[in-house]
């Protein structure tokens, strides 16, 4: 894993344990030497994980909506900021220039984020790593709402670990390092990039 995205809320939250969990998470980011995909913004826990990580040596690419650049931008910017159109592409690009996924707390938008990544992966449209960073048992209530989930039928049992959860920026950074996708992903993974293969040969030959 070279580029770790992180998702975030434009606040700091009530405790400041989540700010101060933000800045370790920059600076472990740094640390091992990671670049850094986050939502642009330099206000609320992005910020603080952003200007962490860059002031730690880090690589960071933003990447913000041009209706959020009001809300979400306050004075200098941090890091290499690209501007795109609506939601829909700032996901996209975030997906495709990261090898792995770390939501902090936040809210809708930050969970809408995480979500859409995992769910991406179920369906087989890649097999990088999304962990959540529990601080002081913030996703607590989330992890029991999927043991839930999974009791009653609506998520595979297999698929109930793509959610990682740990405590500690460390931790949860060397999980996701250690991940290995489902069999079942994997072989979807596979299946598709063959038939890719066969069609551009085909497209070759004709």
């Amino acid at each position: 894993m070279k580029t770790v995205c992180v998702f975030a809320g434009s606040s700091r939250g009530v405790s400041p344990a989540y700010a101060e969990a933000a800045r370790e998470l920059g600076r472990e980011i740094a640390k091992r030497n990671l670049r850094m995909v986050y939502g642009g913004g330099n206000v609320g826990l992005m910020g603080e994980c952003a200007h962490a990580a860059q002031e730690g040596g880090s690589e960071v690419v933003g990447v913000i909506p041009e209706r959020l650049m009001p809300k979400e931008v306050s004075g200098q910017t941090v890091g290499d900021i690209r501007v795109v159109k609506d939601m829909h592409e700032r996901k996209a690009l975030m997906a495709k220039l990261s090898d792995g996924f770390i939501c902090l707390p936040g809210g809708w938008g930050t969970l809408e984020e995480a979500f859409e990544m995992i769910t991406w992966q179920q369906l087989g449209y890649h097999n990088k790593p999304i962990g959540l960073l529990n601080i002081d048992n913030y996703y607590e209530g989330l992890s029991q709402f999927i043991a839930h989930a999974c009791s009653q039928g609506f998520i595979r049992e297999t698929h109930r670990d793509i959610m990682l959860v740990e405590s500690t920026p460390s931790g949860l950074l060397t999980t996701l390092a250690e991940y290995e996708a489902p069999e079942d992903i994997v072989t979807m993974i596979r299946t598709e990039s063959m038939k890719k293969d066969d069609e551009m040969e085909q497209r070759r030959s004709s």
